[in-house]
Parts: structure tokens; sequence; C-alpha cells
């Protein structure tokens, strides 16, 4: 018996089933600790998922003797394809539409523009030093990858601060920039691989950025079409009539579709999935029955949260794999030189656009409410220092063959990539809260809302849900005399803001919601045994 019991023991099955055990064990340990560290000044559920991480590493490299410190073999494919979809797709879902798209040119010039501006400093500076600094071997592709790769932020933790109610500029600049970046940057560097950089010249600067407008505008339209084909069909075929499992489940099946449709189709999931959610949240959502707008919300929420924390606990038990480390224990120097000079080229290429794209943007705002001051443009700058699982995955990517390193260049971009993440999550995501309560004193922090829904209200319409409520979501009816009516092009030109919603509004209401459905689309009401408790 106990034989077998050993031989049980050694198969990788038996393994890999102990290895999840634990590993959701410690996804629960970090949902609790996260919950008791809520109002800690220091720590947010990001940095104790990292601890967590960290901690659970060094016990597991002490008890296979440094052989490895992780229970699951990371993959950029596990990260891309199962991970990030509901992630991004969760904020697009629950994203103030209202509030995004007034401020859509800001946030374009930051997420895209500023994006592209942060990955030349970084590249170029890359350039310049690292050939100093002896390594010979890398060329204008590589740099321009770990451009890429050091452009993409984390700002998770500075949104888990700021309050969408008290600051709704700051907190939709810093929220539509962080999805716009990501996505951004995982074009720009698919874009890079996909073109041989030796040959460099200007009719390749041309095809490059023809090729990244292309990725850019067919994803968002992929998106845009996905989320109206699930509003159509629901609207059409009214599953909510026999089941709303069904309802629930189409809307998650199509926004994932819409995601390996893009990834097949070699365009950007991440901005697919994105405006498939705020379509999907525009149309999608007002489709299905009052019990499905509820169980989405919670669904959509909690795969997102999980998903996130799944991430962040990963990257502290990945950062003490002995396999990178052990190819620069021998000039350890170097890898803390190399992380030095990547953390100074993030600080500096993110103030480089920061603070003169704020300076353009003001100077199209009239009323000094829309603007942007100084402080608000410092927890900006602050906000897109940290660096999390999307720079991890874009390294592995482009450094490892099969989650293995061999290189010695390779393994020291791979540790260096580690390092600033480490230090930029735990360093600058520790002195976030101090610093938004020393530049916006706006009294205590409020905690950070999650994504309940109030059960209490007796018709649909009474369903409550943060992010699309408060009168900046764009599902706030709305009454079109509130604009003032253009009545010259000089007009249009003073309050192009009102006039583009003024006129959407119109749009949408005479040829969109006719056909696609949306607010004021009553679906048909299930018969289930809590059929006495439906409002009547």
């Amino acid at each position: 018996m106990s034989s077998e019991f050993l031989r049980m023991l050694n198969t990788s099955d038996y393994s890999s089933v102990i290895s999840m055990n634990i590993f959701v064990a410690l996804l629960c340990g970090c949902i609790v600790l996260g919950h008791l560290l809520e109002d800690n000044r220091w720590v947010n559920e990001s940095i104790t998922a990292l601890l967590i991480g960290l901690c659970t590493g060094e016990v597991i490299l002490l008890i296979s003797r440094g052989k490895s410190s992780h229970l699951l073999v990371f993959s950029e494919d596990l990260f891309f394809i199962y991970l990030l979809p509901p992630i991004i797709f969760n904020a697009g879902f629950q994203v103030k539409k209202k509030r995004f798209f007034v401020n859509f040119m800001t946030i374009m010039m930051f997420g895209a523009v500023g994006t592209l501006i942060s990955c030349s400093i970084i590249s170029f500076g890359v350039l310049q030093i690292f050939k100093r600094l002896g390594f010979r071997e890398l060329d204008l592709g590589d740099a321009i990858a770990i451009g890429a790769i050091f452009a993409a932020t984390d700002s998770v933790c500075t949104l888990q601060v700021l309050n969408q109610d008290e600051t709704p500029l700051l907190y939709s600049l810093v929220f539509g920039e962080g999805v716009v970046n990501d996505a951004t940057s995982v074009v720009l560097f698919n874009a890079i691989k996909s073109f041989d950089l030796e040959r460099f010249d200007h009719g390749l600067v041309l095809q490059f950025f023809g090729n990244f407008l292309y990725l850019f505008i067919a994803s968002t339209m992929l998106g845009v079409l996905g989320g109206l084909l699930s509003a159509y069909i629901i609207k059409k075929l009214y599953f909510g009539r026999h089941s709303t499992d069904r309802e629930v489940a189409l809307m998650m099946l199509m926004a994932y579709l819409t995601y390996i449709l893009a990834e097949l189709w070699y365009l950007s999931g991440i901005l697919t999935v994105f405006f498939c959610g705020i379509v999907m949240s525009h149309y999608t959502w007002h489709n299905v029955t009052e019990s499905s707008r509820i169980t989405t919300k919670h669904s959509f929420a909690t795969l997102s949260f999980v998903a996130e924390t799944f991430l962040f606990l990963y990257v502290g038990m990945d950062a003490l794999d002995m396999e990178k480390w052990r190819f620069v224990s021998d000039r350890p120097g170097t890898s803390v030189v190399v992380s030095s000079v990547l953390l100074a080229l993030v600080l500096i290429g993110r103030a480089a656009f920061v603070f003169p794209l704020s300076f353009l943007s003001n100077l199209t705002k009239k009323s000094a409410n829309e603007k942007i001051s100084f402080r608000q443009q410092v927890i900006i700058w602050w906000a897109g220092l940290m660096r999390g699982a999307v720079s991890m995955a874009l390294a592995y990517n482009q450094f490892t063959m099969s989650g293995h390193t061999q290189l010695r260049f390779n393994a020291i971009m791979i540790t260096s990539t580690i390092t600033v993440v480490l230090v930029s999550t735990m360093v600058f995501g520790m002195m976030t809260k101090p610093l938004i309560r020393f530049l916006l004193p706006l009294g205590p922090v409020p905690k950070r809302k999650s994504s309940r829904v109030n059960l209490e209200g007796t018709s649909p319409k009474s369903v409550t849900v943060p992010f699309l409520g408060d009168n900046q979501g764009s599902e706030v009816e709305i009454d079109s005399n509130d604009f003032h009516r253009p009545s010259s092009i000089r007009d249009l030109l003073t309050t192009p803001t009102y006039t583009v919603h003024r006129l959407w509004r119109k749009f949408d209401d005479t040829i969109m919601r006719p056909v696609f459905g949306g607010r004021g689309f009553v679906p048909v009401r299930p018969t289930t045994q809590n059929e006495n408790d439906q409002p009547q």
C-alpha cells in the first residue's frame, strides 16, 4: 500500500493536482488578507498577492533545495489566452462610457501617442547605454521590443485608491490610458516582430505605422461588431424566455470569441475585447432579463478579480526562479545596473509625454474643471510607473523559448524585467496611497467599490451598478434639449463635445436601438419558480 502511494506521488498528474490545490489555497489566502488590509496605508490587494507569492516561492525553494520556486510554469499563452481576456473585458463592460468618450481624445493621446513616445525614449536609451555595458548582440529589433515591453503600464494600484465619483476626470484618464496603453504596447510589440528591422529605411517606417493603424482600427471594429451581433441575437431570439443561463453563457462566449478571432487574425485581442465590453454594456446588457443583468455583472467582475490576483501571485513566485538567476549569478552587478537603467528610462519616458501632452490637452479646454491640474498630472505620471503582468508576458515572449532561458543576455533581460516589476509594484505601489492623500486632500480615502449590485430595486431599471450609474454612464437618460444646439459652424467648433454627443444620441435612438435594443428595450421575463417575486 505504501509503495503504491509513493508511486502515485511520483506521477506528474498527481503532482499537478497537489500544485493546483496549493495554488487555489493561496488565492483564497490572498483574498482574505487583501480584505483585512484594505484600509492599510501602504498595502493593497496587488501588493498582498505579490508578497504571498514571494514568501511561497521562498518556501518552495527551500523544500526543493534550490531546484524550483514555483508551482506552475509561466506561459505567455496562458496569460494572453485565458487570464487577460476577462480582465480587459470587465474593464470595458464596467467603464463609465460617457466620461470615457468625453475624454476620449486625451485618453488616446496618453494611451497611444504617449506609449509611442515612451517606447521611443526607452529604445533609444537601451541602444545607447546597453552597448557600453558590453551587450554587443543587442540589435535594433531587440531594443524596440524592450521599449514596447517597458512602455506597458500597470495602473491597478492607483485605481484601487482613486474614487471615480470624487475625482471622475482623473479616474477616467488613468483608467482609459491604462487599457489603451496595454493594447498599444501589445500591438507595437507584434508589429515589431513582423518586420525585418535590419534593413531600416523611410519606407519601412511608413509601412510600420500603416500596419500599426490597421491593427488598431481593425481590432476596434471587430470588437464593436461582436458586441452588436450578441445584442441582435439576444434581442431577436429572447433567450430569457426559457433560460437566463443561456443569455449569460452566450454573452460570455461571444465576448471570448471576439478575442480568439482577433488573435487568430493577428489583431489586438485587448482592443477587441475592450470595445466588445463597451458595446455589450450599452446594448446587450439591456436586452437580457433582470436576473441575467445581475448575474453578468457579478460573474465578469469575479473572473477579472481572480485573474488579477492569480497574475500577481504567480509573478511573486516566479521572481525566485533559479534557472534565470543562475545565468547572472557570476555578474550580479550587471543585472543591477541593467535594472536601474531600465527603471530610470521608465521614469524619464513617462515624464516626457505626460506633462507636454497634458499641456496640449489643457489648451483645448475652456472650463477650469476640465483642465488637468499639475497635481493631477503628477498622479497620472505616477500611475504609469508601475509595471506588471503585460510586461512580464511580453518579456517571456521575446527572451525565452517554451519558458526556458539559455542565452546570458536573455536571462539578464528576464531577471531585470522581474526586478523592475517587483521594485515598481512594491516601492511605487506602497507610496501610492500617501502620495494621493497628499496631492488630493479629499478627506478619508473611501474604500474601493466592488461591483456589487443593488438587489433592492423593484424593476430592471433600478439595478444599480456603480460603473454605470451616478449620471456618468451613457445609460442615464439625458434630455437632448439640455445641450446647446449649435446654429452655426462657429457654435459647432466651440462646443464639439456636446454636439458630437447630441448627434450620437440622435443616431443611436433612431437607428441603432430599434435594431440592437439597449436602454428602453424590455425583454420577456423568464418563467421560474420565483415568478411571484418578480416585479409586476
